[in-house]
């Protein structure tokens, strides 16, 4: 039901008071790179970990890259990212026009201070999403007047406009694209059930004309996966040999299983960090329904289903709220114990570039029931040997999958043991930041980026 106009200026009077009390967090300077390290600027326009994997591997990459003997400043944009020590900080203020709990708000007039402020307010009005252009053009100012302090820029998916011009400015530059986004895109609109959200739908991923130029015209370009890695070409027209893939990781002295987490019968375990069709949550709330009447089991749900959204509609359609808790904001450590806790966990994705939900519960010992979206097989490895995979969009498929690993402790146990064993040989943060590494190298030398990682 559409607001009310005084419903409508309550909250604009609301959301003008909270941002009364926003406080920009201060500069932390980089710890300095040791003989022989690069100077890096690494950017992320929503840099927040919470707000899904772009900002895990940030904060993970960075760590392992000083600790390398780099020097890295990451440039965010809010939500603020969390960092480790000797990682520098830069935030990028921007709008925040999507800010909990007033997102899609209206900024009091003091807040807009340049026509990059009001172009990105002009385009939410229009249900586009304009925040990697607008960061973009902010962070092009805040770099060019500190040239002479950093020696490449490592862009994590921005793709703006901006981006692009500081590489046709002499820039050295890096880009992360984890996967296309016209996937996002395709999925989103399948899932639409009337022409105003297809609409809608349409103008939202608006952005993604400009990423595919940026894209096609960067250098060089960093996936996480062969098949991120061939999408990207196919749908995106960047060539091949303009790309290579480093995996991301995992830390396995954090995710591992820990004394004292003992696995609860009947538990099933998924993490999603948004609430969007191509995360496969409803196809798995499907598969719980359907287990719950042969027998006793519970979901936890590691994320926050937006209200009034597609998960909490089917949960409330399936009549499922009595077996599913849903948790958010909790440590890796705490997620660790929860995975810990579980006798299976599940990647339900239709599409994933990669997947770090997948290595997290692999590495955790958790046995893994995975779709063949995307990158998913290439990650979670050899059907029935490292996990179980199963076709995307298909509930039947997952509850089959499911009832074998609830059925038999002894695959329970040896898919554990083998996940965990493959993701410590294969996709660790040290791993992840070596490959990076070796990129930055070769574009500061004028060499081919490095030989893609192979997969079995």
């Amino acid at each position: 039901m559409p607001k009310t106009p005084l419903q409508l200026y309550r909250e604009t009077k609301a959301s003008w008071e909270r941002s009364r009390s926003v406080v920009i967090p201060d500069r932390i300077a980089p710890k300095p790179a040791a003989p022989g390290g690069r100077r890096v600027a690494f950017l992320i326009y929503r840099g927040n970990p919470r707000c899904g994997g772009q900002g895990v591997y940030t904060r993970h990459l960075t760590r392992e890259l000083v600790e390398m003997g780099h020097s890295v400043e990451v440039f965010a944009g809010p939500p603020w990212p969390e960092l480790d020590e000797g990682v520098g900080f830069t935030p990028v203020p921007g709008m925040d026009l999507y800010r909990d709990p007033d997102p899609f708000r209206i900024p009091h007039p003091s807040e807009f201070h340049d026509l990059t402020d009001l172009s990105e307010f002009g385009i939410m009005l229009t249900a586009g999403f304009g925040e990697p252009m607008a960061y973009s053009k902010r962070i092009r100012t805040i770099l060019n007047a500190r040239r002479d302090e950093f020696d490449i820029i490592h862009d994590n998916q921005c793709l703006g406009t901006g981006i692009l011009e500081l590489a046709n400015e002499g820039w050295p530059m890096l880009e992360t694209l984890h996967h296309p986004i016209t996937v996002d895109r395709t999925i989103a609109l399948d899932h639409v059930d009337n022409a105003y959200r297809r609409f809608t739908t349409k103008r939202w991923f608006g952005f993604l004309g400009m990423q595919v130029k940026v894209a096609q015209e960067l250098p060089a370009i960093l996936t996480v996966s062969n098949n991120s890695k061939q999408d990207i070409n196919a749908q995106m027209g960047v060539p091949l040999e303009r790309m290579t893939v480093v995996p991301v990781g995992v830390d396995p002295t954090v995710f591992r299983p820990y004394e004292g987490a003992t696995p609860v019968k009947g538990r099933i375990m998924v993490t999603s960090s948004s609430d969007v069709p191509m995360k496969g949550l409803v196809p798995l709330l499907e598969a719980v329904a359907k287990l719950r009447t042969e027998r006793d089991i519970e979901l936890v749900v590691i994320g926050n289903p937006r209200p009034g959204g597609r998960v909490a509609s089917a949960l409330e359609r399936l009549n499922l709220a009595d077996i599913v808790t849903t948790v958010s904001g909790v440590s890796d450590e705490e997620l660790a114990r929860l995975y810990g806790e579980a006798e299976v966990a599940v990647v339900p994705s239709l599409y994933e570039g990669f997947s770090l939900p997948a290595i997290e519960a692999m590495s955790c010992g958790v046995p893994i029931v995975a779709t063949t979206g995307g990158a998913l097989p290439e990650v979670v490895g050899t059907d029935g040997e490292t996990g179980l995979l199963v076709t995307p969009n298909d509930p039947e498929a997952l509850v089959a999958a499911i009832r074998r690993l609830l059925d038999d402790p002894e695959l329970r146990s040896r898919l554990g043991a083998a996940g965990r064993e493959r993701v410590i040989n294969r996709f660790t943060w040290q791993v992840t930041a070596r490959g990076t590494a070796a990129c930055y190298d070769a574009i500061l030398e004028g060499q081919p980026l490095p030989t893609s990682v192979e997969f079995d």
